[in-house]
């Protein structure tokens, strides 16, 4: 049986640099380097068809250890919650209060950025708390 070394997670967007670039923010991913022959990746998008440019745009994690990250401009916009959500763990082995302190500053932060808060969901007995938000684009994604 084969096993699956490598993924990516891709998301679809009216504009892929400006959720691109805000997911490196909120994760300390990179833009990579462009395709061999290009100083920029602006120097590439210009050299794609006029229906192309803007269309796509990547970030990794420069410990190679976390998921590439691809974006993708669809013509489509977002109409329901997302299927699939990125957990963004701040709080890991935090609980109560601690936790939440933690979860609020991230919140602060990102917001800074262009996210939105949606709502905190607190601890149950059963699942610590964590705190709902959307990216520059509306797609949720929680603070885990």
């Amino acid at each position: 049986m084969a096993s699956v070394k490598q993924f990516q997670v891709t998301f679809d967007c009216a504009n892929p640099e400006r959720v691109a670039r805000f997911w490196c923010d909120v994760l300390g991913y990179v833009v990579p380097p462009p395709p061999e022959g290009f100083a920029s990746w602006e120097e590439f998008d210009r050299a794609l068809p006029p229906e192309r440019q803007g269309s796509a745009f990547a970030c990794v994690d420069p410990t190679g250890v976390g998921p590439r990250l691809f974006f993708q401009r669809v013509p489509e916009g977002k109409v329901v919650k997302n299927r699939v959500h990125l957990d963004v763990r701040v709080g890991t082995g935090l609980v109560g209060d601690e936790r939440l302190a933690v979860l609020e500053a991230e919140c602060e932060r990102l917001v800074a950025l262009g996210a939105v808060r949606q709502r905190v969901l607190v601890a149950d007995g059963f699942n610590e708390s964590c705190i709902v938000m959307q990216d520059v684009e509306g797609n949720e994604f929680c603070l885990d």
